[in-house]
């Protein structure tokens, strides 16, 4: 079964083409020219992965990814013509899971995709029996990809639900931040570190009572992070 992708973007002739191209690979590809019509398709509908335009009428691409977040952890690729490294940041920070700067080249998006489809299905074979893992008020279930405390689902991006997956799995080891990047994103991801510093923060914010004082994610000064 095809993987199925929402493609948002106002200018059309660049839908038709990444459209054509995925479907090429045989993905599915519902397409949206707006923020609100994007929100609406993504509530109605299960995606695979989400390519996302950050200038878009009606609502930018940041709120749309914002709201998105509220009910979804569908991995989430910024586009945008913007090269500022904060414009970066800021798309990772309201929950989107990697960038690609415009102009691009389709072949470069499809490589992105893939490699991202790549490493989610990866893991699923990883994943052994004991797919649940209980640590103090936390419950993680691999199978299904939640994370729970103290009863109530935490909502979880795809990047902040794997390096939560990947620290709870390895309790006590320290990851530097670089090991982080290049286990979760990707050796062939452009970003720097600041996009691990910047996910952390949103994950203690989203699993810590007392985010300043982490009591699951913590910090090895100087060295990196890991899961007390």
């Amino acid at each position: 079964m095809g993987q199925r992708v929402l493609v948002v973007d106002d200018e059309k002739m660049i839908v038709k083409g990444i459209r054509f191209s995925l479907e090429q690979d045989g993905m599915e590809v519902d397409c949206a020219y707006d923020g609100e019509e994007a929100l609406e398709l993504a509530r109605q509908n299960e995606y695979d992965m989400v390519l996302l335009d950050v200038m878009l009428p009606k609502m930018s691409g940041f709120e749309v990814c914002q709201q998105i977040r509220e009910f979804s952890g569908v991995p989430i690729v910024m586009l945008t013509a913007k090269g500022d490294d904060m414009d970066k940041i800021l798309g990772l920070d309201y929950g989107a899971d990697d960038y690609i700067t415009k102009p691009f080249n389709i072949l470069e998006v499809k490589a992105r995709i893939k490699a991202i489809m790549r490493r989610t299905a990866h893991r699923t074979a990883e994943r052994d029996d004991s797919h649940v893992i209980v640590k103090g008020e936390m419950r993680l279930d691999s199978e299904s990809r939640r994370v729970y405390i103290k009863g109530r689902e935490i909502n979880l991006t795809a990047k902040e639900y794997e390096v939560l997956e990947l620290l709870i799995r390895n309790p006590g080891r320290v990851y530097s931040r670089e090991k982080l990047l290049q286990l979760v994103w990707g050796e062939a991801y452009p970003g720097d570190v600041r996009t691990v510093d910047v996910h952390i923060r949103r994950l203690r914010e989203k699993i810590e009572s007392v985010p300043g004082e982490p009591v699951y994610v913590r910090t090895k000064w100087g060295v990196g992070y890991y899961f007390a």
